[in-house]
C-alpha cells in the first residue's frame, strides 16, 4: 500500500486540527500554511471528510473547522476510506489460480491485506498526536508542531 498525496494530506490536516485547544474551529489557510498543503486542495478534502462526519464546519469570523469527535474515535482507516483511499489486494491476483504456488500466493496476500486494514482502522488520530510528540521530544524540539 502507497499513501497517496490526498491520503497523506487529509492525515495531516486532521492530525493539525487534533493539536487545537479545546478543538477550536481552525481556518483552512491556518492548517494549509501550518502543514504546507494548497489551501483550494485542502479545502476539497475537508468537505469530503465532513461529509464523512470527521470533521464539523463552523461558519463566521472564528469559523473555520474541527474535529467532529474525539481524536481516540477517529481511525486511520476512516481518514482514508473518507477521501477514496483504498487498501485493494494486488490487481492481477484472481481466484483463478491454475497452480498451487500462485493459490498460496493469493491466500497469503488476502491475509496480508485483511491484518493491513485491521491495523488502519485500529491506528487512531490520538496514537498518532501521541508517537509525533514522542518524536519530537525525543528531537529535542519543544516549539510548534507540524506533522
Amino acid at each position: 500500500m502507497k499513501l497517496t498525496t490526498r491520503g497523506h494530506y487529509s492525515v495531516k490536516a486532521l492530525l493539525d486540527l487534533s493539536l487545537q485547544t479545546r478543538h477550536q474551529p481552525t481556518s483552512v489557510r491556518s492548517i494549509g500554511q501550518r502543514q504546507d498543503i494548497p489551501s483550494p486542495y485542502l479545502e476539497k478534502l475537508l468537505i469530503e471528510l465532513r461529509r464523512a462526519g470527521l470533521v464539523e464546519s463552523v461558519r463566521g469570523a472564528q469559523g473555520g473547522y474541527r474535529l467532529a469527535r474525539s481524536p481516540a474515535h477517529i481511525s486511520l482507516g476512516q481518514i482514508l476510506e473518507a477521501v477514496g483511499e483504498t487498501v485493494a489486494p494486488l490487481p492481477h491476483h484472481s481466484a483463478e489460480v491454475e497452480q498451487a504456488e500462485d493459490w498460496v500466493t493469493l491466500t497469503l496476500w488476502h491475509h496480508l491485506h485483511q491484518k493491513l486494514k485491521e491495523a488502519l482502522y485500529a491506528i487512531t488520530l490520538e496514537d498518532l498526536y501521541f508517537d509525533a510528540r514522542s518524536h519530537q521530544a525525543a528531537q529535542g524540539e519543544t516549539t510548534s508542531f507540524v506533522v
